[in-house]
């Protein structure tokens, strides 16, 4: 994993610089550049895989023709290499090359074969366009924008601002984000001329033209293919052994791979995948963070998963009292607006992997948008979503003018039944938008790599195409999954009810943080209040919540977190 960037047009190698420098967390160990005629392609490497120098980016083609910059992971470049590229001669051992090779033999139609996570951009300088492709999901990000007649592209959004591109906000997407509690639509981000490639897209690029978008990725194409066996216990069969070469495949590093873990059964499923690939391996460390606080730490939890393991397990606690530091440095990290405390619980798991030269962390991310695990997908007219009965949103506290810039949110909806619409739109519009997002930021703060084994598309997909039945039954959500876990762990771990990832976020506004929550909203009602806000309901709504009149906390972290971006 590693950070891009990138110049169509007269590239300035200061101004490159400069973009690289500001994500240069996402990279420490190589920093380099390449300028050609109307192209410069930076790289920050964090070596992962193939630590040699050959390795380090941007790589040239072996033809000279192309030049790729390139984050994240191809999990399965060993059998691409053995399949495809046995008459090319490769001068490394890296997936990076394999990927370079594979487009200049194969173009466009390679990017089925991958399996993995990744952003990338390969320069063609008999053409000279841009080639730009995202992964599936979107684990990998990728922004660009275009001022003064040239694209600027790069990893983060910071980059973009160090290039020069002017950081004003994109007022629709605030008012959606305080009035639906939405994060934008796919291509859209919080900041005005600054775009987001969407998940499964790729564009090409020309100096003198707009990009051109192309979706390569259809998740509604490929369930249709998927095909299942009559008998449920051949279904988990086909399924497990799936997950087990997915669980694989991300151990593949030339570095120490750790994973996280929680109480969950997503965590436990990885806990025994791993466990069943790797049982006598006491090496394999294990994380997870807890805050002291018995109502909402997994830890007990966590200790019974792994207690019939010989993975190490490394608690790591979270204090009130670093809160006000580690959630500014997040702010600055995210660009964007992000998750709340928990995010910040969890970038701590990856600050100490790193200390301790854990350069790669798996976790369990995707089970529930791929199972139908939420509750919302099978109950209608509200109930407790996320442990609260109250709205995370406070729409009352806008100004008229501004609250009326925000759009209801459209998602498509490609498929015959609302079950699996609610997962799309949560796969490619909600949930996982934000959560990868807010993990990528989370572990680049730390120079760590995250893989998330369950996003491999095939296991996504084998799970997404099941019928309702394999999803939800007797009240389960998660069945099939459930009834695979059985097979391997205590009945009462299986059949625990889900309980959302959380910290003492609300108790701790409440009281030990509330001055300095209180501190970053009068300061969003007066010198930063550009007329988003009405200042007696935004004190209204702060008291009300300090009364317990409301026990979401989420629209009081909008407005610290609002605070805290728009003055960095």
């Amino acid at each position: 994993m590693c950070g891009i960037a990138g110049i169509i047009g007269e590239g300035h190698k200061d101004v490159l610089h400069q973009m690289l420098h500001a994500q240069r967390h996402r990279g420490p160990d190589n920093t380099s550049i390449w300028i050609g005629e109307n192209i410069a392609l930076g790289h920050n490497r964090l070596s992962i895989i193939d630590l040699s120098e050959a390795a380090n980016q941007p790589m040239q083609s072996g033809s000279g023709r192309y030049h790729i910059v390139f984050n994240g992971e191809i999990y399965n470049y060993k059998e691409l290499q053995q399949q495809y590229l046995s008459d090319t001669t490769l001068r490394t051992h890296s997936d990076t090359e394999v990927l370079l090779a594979l487009y200049e033999k194969k173009g466009i139609d390679m990017l089925p074969l991958l399996i993995g996570m990744f952003a990338f951009a390969i320069w063609d300088s008999v053409t000279e366009t841009l080639l730009a492709v995202r992964d599936r999901f979107g684990v990998k990000p990728f922004y660009y924008s275009k001022r003064d007649g040239q694209y600027f592209f790069a990893s983060e959004i910071k980059s973009l601002w160090a290039a020069g591109v002017p950081k004003q906000t994109n007022d629709e997407v605030w008012a959606g984000f305080f009035t639906h509690g939405m994060y934008g639509q796919p291509h859209q981000t919080f900041w005005q001329q600054i775009h987001a490639l969407p998940a499964g897209y790729y564009a090409m690029f020309e100096k003198a033209s707009e990009p051109k978008l192309h979706q390569w990725y259809q998740l509604e194409d490929a369930v249709q293919h998927i095909s299942h066996a009559q008998d449920e216990t051949e279904i988990l069969s086909n399924y497990s052994a799936l997950m087990n070469d997915a669980v694989a495949l991300r151990f593949r590093a030339d570095v120490p791979v750790g994973f996280n873990i929680s109480g969950g059964l997503d965590s436990s499923t990885l806990l025994n995948a791993i466990h069943h690939a790797y049982p006598e391996n006491d090496s394999i460390n294990a994380y997870t963070f807890y805050c002291n606080d018995d109502r909402y730490d997994e830890l007990p939890w966590v200790k019974q998963l792994i207690e019939h393991t010989r993975k190490p397990l490394h608690p790591v606690l979270l204090q009130v009292e670093e809160i006000p530091a580690l959630a500014n440095a997040m702010a600055i990290q995210q660009d964007e607006p992000y998750g709340g405390i928990p995010t910040i619980a969890y970038s701590q798991i990856f600050k100490h992997a790193r200390q301790a030269g854990v350069l790669v962390l798996l976790d369990g991310q995707g089970m529930d948008e791929a199972w139908g695990g939420y509750d919302y997908y099978y109950k209608t007219g509200g109930g407790i979503i996320q442990g609260s009965n109250y709205a995370p949103v406070l729409p009352a506290t806008l100004d008229a003018g501004f609250a009326g810039l925000a759009t209801a949110p459209q998602y498509k909806k490609p498929f015959d039944n609302d079950l699996q619409n609610l997962q799309y739109r949560d796969i490619f519009y909600t949930k996982f938008p934000r959560a990868l997002r807010f993990n990528d930021r989370a572990s680049m703060l730390y120079s760590t790599e995250l893989r998330e084994p369950f996003l491999d598309h095939r296991l996504l997909e084998y799970a997404f195409a099941l019928p309702k039945h394999m999803k939800y039954r007797d009240g389960n959500t998660k069945f099939g999954l459930r009834q695979l876990a059985l097979r391997s762990m205590q009945q009462q771990l299986v059949l625990a009810p889900k309980r959302p990832l959380q910290t003492p976020q609300r108790e701790w506004l409440r009281g030990p943080l509330k001055s300095w929550a209180e501190d970053y909203i009068r300061t969003l009602t007066g010198s930063l209040n550009n007329g988003w806000f009405n200042t007696k309901e935004v004190e209204k709504g702060w008291q009300d919540f300090l009364d317990e009149k409301t026990d979401n906390s989420f629209f009081v972290w909008q407005w610290i977190n609002a605070a805290m971006l728009l003055q960095a």
